[in-house]
Protein backbone atom coordinates (compact mmCIF):
# COMPACT_ATOMS: atom_id res chain seq x y z
CA UNK A 1 0.00 0.00 0.00
CA UNK A 2 1.52 3.32 -1.10
CA UNK A 3 1.96 6.11 1.44
CA UNK A 4 -0.04 9.29 1.06
CA UNK A 5 1.90 12.07 -0.71
CA UNK A 6 3.33 14.84 1.46
CA UNK A 7 1.74 17.33 -0.95
CA UNK A 8 -1.46 16.57 -2.85
CA UNK A 9 -2.65 19.16 -5.37
CA UNK A 10 -5.98 18.55 -7.06
CA UNK A 11 -7.61 20.51 -9.90
CA UNK A 12 -6.21 23.85 -8.76
CA UNK A 13 -7.36 26.90 -10.67
CA UNK A 14 -6.30 30.49 -10.08
CA UNK A 15 -7.36 33.61 -11.94
CA UNK A 16 -6.11 37.18 -11.75
CA UNK A 17 -8.88 39.26 -13.29
CA UNK A 18 -9.52 37.98 -16.82
CA UNK A 19 -6.28 35.95 -16.88
CA UNK A 20 -6.52 32.33 -15.73
CA UNK A 21 -3.00 31.53 -14.54
CA UNK A 22 -3.57 27.97 -13.31
CA UNK A 23 -5.98 25.78 -15.26
CA UNK A 24 -6.70 22.69 -13.24
CA UNK A 25 -3.26 21.63 -11.95
CA UNK A 26 -3.00 18.24 -10.21
CA UNK A 27 0.29 17.01 -8.77
CA UNK A 28 1.68 14.80 -6.00
CA UNK A 29 4.92 15.31 -4.06
CA UNK A 30 6.12 12.29 -2.12
CA UNK A 31 7.65 12.66 1.34
CA UNK A 32 11.38 13.21 0.95
CA UNK A 33 10.96 13.92 -2.77
CA UNK A 34 12.31 16.85 -4.76
CA UNK A 35 9.94 18.13 -7.43
CA UNK A 36 11.42 20.68 -9.83
CA UNK A 37 8.94 22.93 -11.63
CA UNK A 38 10.15 24.57 -14.83
CA UNK A 39 8.56 26.65 -17.55
CA UNK A 40 8.62 30.04 -19.27
CA UNK A 41 7.98 33.32 -17.49
CA UNK A 42 4.28 33.79 -16.75
CA UNK A 43 3.45 30.10 -17.03
CA UNK A 44 2.08 29.85 -13.47
CA UNK A 45 5.04 28.22 -11.69
CA UNK A 46 5.42 30.75 -8.89
CA UNK A 47 1.66 31.10 -8.50
CA UNK A 48 1.43 27.35 -7.93
CA UNK A 49 4.01 27.54 -5.15
CA UNK A 50 2.25 30.51 -3.57
CA UNK A 51 -1.02 28.56 -3.60
CA UNK A 52 0.64 25.67 -1.73
CA UNK A 53 1.66 28.11 1.01
CA UNK A 54 -1.71 29.89 0.84
CA UNK A 55 -0.12 33.18 -0.15
CA UNK A 56 -2.70 33.07 -2.93
CA UNK A 57 -6.27 31.86 -2.51
CA UNK A 58 -7.60 29.24 -4.91
CA UNK A 59 -10.52 29.82 -7.21
CA UNK A 60 -11.18 26.09 -7.17
CA UNK A 61 -9.44 22.85 -6.29
CA UNK A 62 -7.76 21.72 -3.10
CA UNK A 63 -4.26 21.32 -1.69
CA UNK A 64 -3.23 19.06 1.19
CA UNK A 65 0.14 19.12 2.97
CA UNK A 66 0.83 16.11 5.19
CA UNK A 67 -2.88 15.35 5.21
CA UNK A 68 -3.99 18.85 6.20
CA UNK A 69 -6.29 20.71 3.83
CA UNK A 70 -4.54 24.04 3.30
CA UNK A 71 -6.55 27.18 4.00
CA UNK A 72 -9.80 25.43 4.90
CA UNK A 73 -11.43 23.02 7.29
CA UNK A 74 -14.16 20.69 6.13
CA UNK A 75 -17.28 20.45 8.26
CA UNK A 76 -20.64 18.95 7.34
CA UNK A 77 -19.35 18.46 3.77
CA UNK A 78 -18.74 22.19 3.48
CA UNK A 79 -15.47 24.14 3.31
CA UNK A 80 -14.88 26.88 5.85
CA UNK A 81 -11.96 29.27 5.41
CA UNK A 82 -9.45 29.13 8.24
CA UNK A 83 -9.05 32.07 10.55
CA UNK A 84 -5.70 33.93 10.27
CA UNK A 85 -4.32 32.31 13.44
CA UNK A 86 -5.20 28.82 12.15
CA UNK A 87 -3.63 29.58 8.77
CA UNK A 88 -0.51 30.87 10.49
CA UNK A 89 -0.17 27.55 12.30
CA UNK A 90 -0.41 25.69 9.00
CA UNK A 91 2.25 27.88 7.44
CA UNK A 92 4.69 27.02 10.21
CA UNK A 93 5.06 23.60 8.56
CA UNK A 94 5.87 25.09 5.15
CA UNK A 95 9.10 26.98 4.61
CA UNK A 96 9.43 29.27 1.61
CA UNK A 97 12.49 30.85 0.03
CA UNK A 98 11.86 33.62 -2.49
CA UNK A 99 13.91 35.15 -5.30
CA UNK A 100 14.61 38.12 -3.05
CA UNK A 101 15.91 37.46 0.40
CA UNK A 102 13.59 39.64 2.51
CA UNK A 103 15.95 39.70 5.48
CA UNK A 104 15.50 42.26 8.24
CA UNK A 105 18.23 44.79 7.42
CA UNK A 106 18.60 45.94 11.04
CA UNK A 107 19.17 42.43 12.38
CA UNK A 108 22.27 40.25 12.09
CA UNK A 109 22.24 36.91 10.28
CA UNK A 110 21.87 35.16 13.64
CA UNK A 111 19.00 37.41 14.70
CA UNK A 112 17.22 36.93 11.37
CA UNK A 113 17.30 33.16 11.84
CA UNK A 114 16.18 33.44 15.49
CA UNK A 115 13.20 35.68 14.71
CA UNK A 116 10.64 33.07 13.67
CA UNK A 117 11.11 30.59 16.52
CA UNK A 118 11.08 33.39 19.10
CA UNK A 119 8.10 35.39 17.83
CA UNK A 120 5.97 32.61 16.32
CA UNK A 121 6.85 29.47 18.27
CA UNK A 122 7.65 31.29 21.54
CA UNK A 123 11.00 29.55 21.84
CA UNK A 124 13.39 30.92 24.44
CA UNK A 125 16.09 33.21 23.09
CA UNK A 126 18.80 30.86 24.32
CA UNK A 127 17.22 27.90 22.54
CA UNK A 128 16.62 29.90 19.37
CA UNK A 129 20.17 31.28 19.41
CA UNK A 130 21.68 27.81 19.66
CA UNK A 131 19.47 26.47 16.84
CA UNK A 132 20.24 29.50 14.65
CA UNK A 133 23.98 29.05 15.17
CA UNK A 134 23.68 25.37 14.18
CA UNK A 135 21.74 26.25 11.04
CA UNK A 136 24.17 28.99 10.00
CA UNK A 137 26.96 26.46 10.36
CA UNK A 138 24.98 24.04 8.22
CA UNK A 139 24.69 26.57 5.40
CA UNK A 140 28.36 27.50 5.71
CA UNK A 141 27.93 30.87 7.41
CA UNK A 142 29.04 30.29 10.99
CA UNK A 143 31.64 33.03 10.57
CA UNK A 144 29.01 35.51 9.35
CA UNK A 145 26.56 35.11 12.24
CA UNK A 146 27.02 38.67 13.50
CA UNK A 147 27.09 40.35 10.09
CA UNK A 148 24.17 42.44 8.87
CA UNK A 149 22.57 41.71 5.46
CA UNK A 150 24.29 44.73 3.87
CA UNK A 151 27.63 43.14 4.82
CA UNK A 152 26.78 39.86 3.03
CA UNK A 153 26.87 38.87 -0.63
CA UNK A 154 23.65 37.91 -2.38
CA UNK A 155 24.51 34.24 -2.11
CA UNK A 156 25.20 34.58 1.59
CA UNK A 157 21.93 36.43 2.14
CA UNK A 158 20.03 33.68 0.35
CA UNK A 159 21.70 31.04 2.52
CA UNK A 160 20.62 33.01 5.61
CA UNK A 161 17.09 33.03 4.18
CA UNK A 162 17.23 29.23 3.82
CA UNK A 163 18.48 28.87 7.41
CA UNK A 164 15.68 31.16 8.57
CA UNK A 165 13.07 28.88 6.95
CA UNK A 166 14.70 25.77 8.38
CA UNK A 167 14.59 27.28 11.88
CA UNK A 168 10.83 26.67 11.90
CA UNK A 169 11.42 22.91 11.37
CA UNK A 170 9.16 22.72 8.30
CA UNK A 171 7.82 19.51 6.78
CA UNK A 172 8.04 21.04 3.30
CA UNK A 173 10.36 23.60 1.69
CA UNK A 174 9.27 25.72 -1.26
CA UNK A 175 11.91 27.46 -3.37
CA UNK A 176 10.77 30.11 -5.84
CA UNK A 177 13.70 30.57 -8.26
CA UNK A 178 16.12 31.04 -5.34
CA UNK A 179 19.14 31.70 -7.59
CA UNK A 180 17.60 33.97 -10.24
CA UNK A 181 18.57 37.21 -8.47
CA UNK A 182 22.17 36.11 -7.89
CA UNK A 183 25.32 36.81 -9.86
CA UNK A 184 26.38 33.62 -11.72
CA UNK A 185 29.40 33.00 -9.49
CA UNK A 186 27.16 32.91 -6.39
CA UNK A 187 24.60 30.44 -7.71
CA UNK A 188 26.53 27.28 -6.88
CA UNK A 189 26.89 28.06 -3.18
CA UNK A 190 23.10 28.25 -2.83
CA UNK A 191 22.52 25.13 -4.92
CA UNK A 192 25.04 23.26 -2.74
CA UNK A 193 22.92 24.00 0.35
CA UNK A 194 19.81 22.81 -1.51
CA UNK A 195 21.60 19.60 -2.53
CA UNK A 196 22.46 19.00 1.11
CA UNK A 197 18.83 19.52 2.11
CA UNK A 198 17.62 17.10 -0.54
CA UNK A 199 20.19 14.55 0.62
CA UNK A 200 18.91 14.83 4.18
CA UNK A 201 15.38 13.86 3.08
CA UNK A 202 13.68 17.26 3.10
CA UNK A 203 10.57 17.35 0.92
CA UNK A 204 11.06 20.15 -1.61
CA UNK A 205 9.22 21.90 -4.43
CA UNK A 206 11.65 23.99 -6.47
CA UNK A 207 10.74 26.46 -9.19
CA UNK A 208 14.00 26.78 -11.08
CA UNK A 209 15.72 27.45 -14.37
CA UNK A 210 18.77 25.44 -13.29
CA UNK A 211 18.38 22.33 -15.44
CA UNK A 212 21.60 20.81 -14.13
CA UNK A 213 20.26 20.96 -10.59
CA UNK A 214 16.93 19.45 -11.70
CA UNK A 215 18.72 16.61 -13.49
CA UNK A 216 21.09 15.89 -10.61
CA UNK A 217 18.89 16.37 -7.55
CA UNK A 218 15.26 16.19 -8.66
CA UNK A 219 13.09 13.08 -8.35
CA UNK A 220 10.37 14.49 -10.59
CA UNK A 221 10.30 17.31 -13.12
CA UNK A 222 7.17 19.21 -14.15
CA UNK A 223 7.04 21.49 -17.19
CA UNK A 224 4.23 24.04 -16.94
CA UNK A 225 3.17 26.27 -19.80
CA UNK A 226 0.05 28.39 -20.05
CA UNK A 227 -1.19 27.24 -16.66
CA UNK A 228 -1.21 23.51 -17.45
CA UNK A 229 1.26 20.66 -16.97
CA UNK A 230 2.53 19.90 -20.46
CA UNK A 231 5.09 17.22 -19.57
CA UNK A 232 6.38 15.51 -16.44
CA UNK A 233 8.50 12.58 -15.38
CA UNK A 234 11.91 11.70 -14.02
CA UNK A 235 14.22 14.66 -14.76
CA UNK A 236 16.93 12.67 -16.53
CA UNK A 237 14.41 10.95 -18.76
CA UNK A 238 12.31 13.95 -19.77
CA UNK A 239 15.33 16.23 -20.21
CA UNK A 240 17.10 13.65 -22.39
CA UNK A 241 14.05 12.84 -24.52
CA UNK A 242 11.28 15.46 -24.26
CA UNK A 243 8.08 14.32 -25.96
CA UNK A 244 6.34 17.65 -26.54
CA UNK A 245 7.56 20.22 -29.05
CA UNK A 246 6.82 23.08 -26.66
CA UNK A 247 9.11 21.54 -24.05
CA UNK A 248 11.84 20.94 -26.64
CA UNK A 249 11.65 24.59 -27.67
CA UNK A 250 11.85 25.73 -24.05
CA UNK A 251 14.88 23.56 -23.35
CA UNK A 252 16.61 24.92 -26.42
CA UNK A 253 16.24 28.41 -24.99
CA UNK A 254 17.49 27.69 -21.45
CA UNK A 255 20.36 25.32 -22.17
Amino acid sequence: MMAEPMVKIRSVRKRFGPLEVLKGISLDVLAGGVVCVVGPSGSGKSTLLRCVNRLETLDSGRIWVDGDLIGYREQDEKLHMLRPAELSRQRQDIGMVFQRFHLFPHRTALENVMEGPVTVKRASKAEARQRAAELLERVGLADRAHHYPAQLSGGQQQRVAIARSLAMSPKLMLFDEPTSALDPELVQEVLAVMRDLAGSGMTMMVVTHEMGFAREVGDHLVFIDGGVIVEQGHPREVLADPRHERFRTFLGQVR
